[in-house]
């Protein structure tokens, strides 16, 4: 007589061969599937065309807090315009953003960069009266709102700082931005912007309206040392292909830039394309004015990580010769950077980047450009 414990074990057996006879396998179109079939994961959400909607002319309402995270009430209101234009077929954009309210005229710039392989945008703010970007907000779109985030001083003390995109329509959206003293528990909002699309001609004719007519500038002031670079150019690129090594090999390539002013030329942004044996550059130049300290900030992103690099800071000591330097580490090593602009005419210019591994006593060129107007 078999004891209690086999017993069990052969109730258990039985049980289960039942049980794989009487349940058919899964199949699609009559065909067994396997288990790999059936947990296919759920493709990631390619987001470089969504910004899209915000390309295009727009007149604005901004409704902002006077004194965030103070309890306050305060809030001040503003109308005016907006143009977004697209780079690098929407992978990037820039918005030129201008207001005037009982708060004053409020000049600004957005660069939106789109990264393909964290599928995140980066978004940067800037205005005419500093002439500097400040710390990304990054984030992206799901189910058509769009969340971005960052952290950043306020009053003295590092809170965080949260975009929405929402309401998105063709003609129309919605957009706040709060901030957190106490890790995003809760959020303030202390900007509100709606915006509703209008054409061409009445985008120009509200700007024109809106936008205050400013005294000259007095004194020294480089504000226009660009204006010679707006436009379309032919490039030829020479790149050394490896920097501080010892090599004389470099690379060659030909293509395209074009040059946009904003802020009326104290500030612009040029897109280059170019093609050579080494492959594909497709990049973007941002250049911001900074009235204060009468200087310039460089930027660069290429459409590959959607990054913006270090700005390069300087100004033209003649309307030929521009020096703009930073600090940047290059493999493992503090360097200094130096770009150059030169032999500017009417319809051509000269760049030049160099390294300095020793700070500044000697220098190695690896980036040399040569541009003439088309």
């Amino acid at each position: 007589m078999p004891s209690p414990h086999r017993a069990h074990l052969h109730f258990i057996l039985v049980c289960a061969i039942l049980l794989f006879c009487v349940t058919p396998p899964l199949t699609v179109a009559g065909e067994p599937v396997s288990a790999e079939t059936t947990a296919k994961p759920a493709e990631a959400h390619d987001g470089q065309h969504d910004f899209d909607f915000e390309i295009g002319t727009f007149k604005i309402h901004l409704k902002r807090l006077l004194h965030p995270l103070t309890g306050s009430t305060e809030w001040s209101e503003f109308d005016g315009t907006t143009i977004t234009r697209k780079v690098w077929n929407g992978k990037a954009n820039l918005e030129q953003f201008e207001t005037t309210g009982a708060g004053g005229h409020i000049e600004g710039m957005t660069l939106r960069l789109y990264n393909p392989q964290s599928r995140q945008w980066s978004i940067y703010w800037a205005t005419s009266k500093t002439g500097t970007l400040g710390i990304p907000t990054v984030g992206e779109f799901k189910n058509g709102v769009g969340e971005f985030y960052d952290q950043e001083p306020i009053n003295g003390r590092m809170v965080l700082v949260r975009f929405i995109w929402s309401r998105i329509a063709s003609t129309s959206a919605h957009f706040e931005q709060s901030f957190s003293d106490d890790g995003g528990k809760t959020w303030e909002v202390n900007w509100i912007t709606d915006q509703t699309r209008v054409s061409e001609e009445e985008f120009k004719a509200q700007a024109e309206s809106s936008t205050p007519k400013l005294d000259p500038p007095t004194g020294r002031d480089n504000q226009h040392d660009f204006d010679f670079e707006w436009g379309n150019w032919k490039a030829h690129l020479k790149r050394l292909t490896h920097p501080l090594s010892g090599s004389d090999a470099w690379v060659e390539y030909d293509g395209t830039s074009v040059v946009q002013k904003i802020w009326n030329g104290r500030a612009n942004y040029g897109e280059l394309e170019v093609d050579g044996p080494a492959g594909h550059i497709e990049g973007l130049t941002l250049r911001l004015y900074n009235p204060e300290s009468h200087q310039w900030r460089l930027y660069w992103a290429n459409s590959k990580d959607g990054s913006l690099s270090s700005p390069t800071i300087g100004e033209f000591s003649s309307p030929n010769l521009g020096e703009f330097f930073d600090q940047e580490d290059f493999q493992d090593k503090s360097i200094f950077v130096r770009f150059v602009f030169s032999d500017v005419t009417p319809n051509a210019f000269r760049t030049e980047q160099s390294f300095s591994p020793d700070w500044g006593k000697t220098w190695e060129s690896n980036w040399i450009g040569t541009f003439t107007r088309q």
